[in-house]
């Protein structure tokens, strides 16, 4: 079975879920995952993890760090129900701020914040998804959560649109962060383009186009030379290397006497990648294994 990551350029319009499902029917794969969730109109970097890379999802979340970075656009004075160009105008007042009114404000934003994420989410408010909730008509109150802004930066106007960078936190929305730009700058506000460039350390120059996928696809190309390791990504967690008798051991479920520092580590057998274990009290114990 093929397994590995793809790094996605996902394209606007394209549910993330979908995103991945069409490759893994490329690849003839019915196991696979992703990290992070991008809007439909959102595009960027989506992490797919066919077959066995899907073990490896959590410890690259729980492992990598949780920076997210982004590339946004907002349109000030007016404001939709999803807080994107895709919803339906909900209100307008045509306010426009200045770019001095916007630079002043964003230092304001730095640090741990509260911020509400948007009623179009997939956040749970008593036992149910938010969106799943605001398409029914049922009235909810989305509590505020705390997220961390490491940058953002004003990049510029074109024509209505103006640009922005952001580095955040895992958890942090930035349709809500442009509707909080706007609020502050005494006006309404709506995001018309969102990019993830980076995330869990996965950086959009490794990125690959599903068009590009497809067309090799379709051309009986290989798909597998786009097809990273399973254990791209795994970051800083540190190698253990076991001898043939000792991962035969370890892959069966066994434990492993082991002089190492407890903590979890990346087990190889020579060059092959095995699997997570993790070392406690001198004792090597399976936690996912390939």
């Amino acid at each position: 079975m093929k397994s590995g990551w793809i790094i996605l350029d996902k394209d606007s319009g394209l549910f993330s879920r979908t995103a991945g499902g069409r490759i893994a029917r490329m690849l003839g794969i019915k196991k696979f995952g992703h990290i992070g969730t991008l809007d439909p109109m959102a595009t960027g970097v989506l992490p797919i993890a066919i077959g066995d890379a899907t073990k490896m999802i959590p410890f690259i979340e729980e492992h990598n760090p949780s920076t997210k970075e982004y590339l946004f656009s907002v349109q000030f004075g007016f404001e939709t129900d999803t807080l994107d160009i895709t919803g339906q105008e909900t209100y307008r007042n045509n306010i426009v701020p200045t770019v001095s009114d916007v630079k002043s404000i964003l230092p304001n934003f730095i640090g741990r914040i509260q911020q509400i994420p948007p009623l179009y989410s997939a956040v749970h408010v008593d036992g149910a998804r938010a969106y799943e909730c605001a398409r029914r008509g049922r009235a909810i109150d989305i509590p505020p959560r705390e997220i961390e802004i490491y940058e953002l930066e004003f990049l510029g106007v074109d024509g209505t649109s103006w640009h922005f960078r952001t580095r955040c936190s895992r958890g942090t929305y930035v349709r809500s962060l442009a509707r909080d730009i706007a609020k502050l700058c005494g006006t309404i506000g709506t995001v018309d383009m969102i990019r993830r460039t980076y995330t869990n350390g996965f950086d959009i120059k490794n990125t690959v186009k599903l068009d590009f996928l497809e067309n090799l696809f379709n051309n009986n190309g290989d798909l597998g030379k786009n097809l990273n390791p399973v254990d791209f990504g795994l970051g800083d967690i540190p190698v253990l290397n076991l001898p043939d008798k000792d991962a035969e051991f370890y892959k069966n479920g066994g434990f492993i006497k082991m002089d190492a520092d407890d903590g979890l580590y990346r087990i190889y057998n020579g060059d092959l990648f095995i699997g997570i274990g993790a070392v406690s009290e001198n004792r090597l114990c399976p936690k996912r294994t390939i």
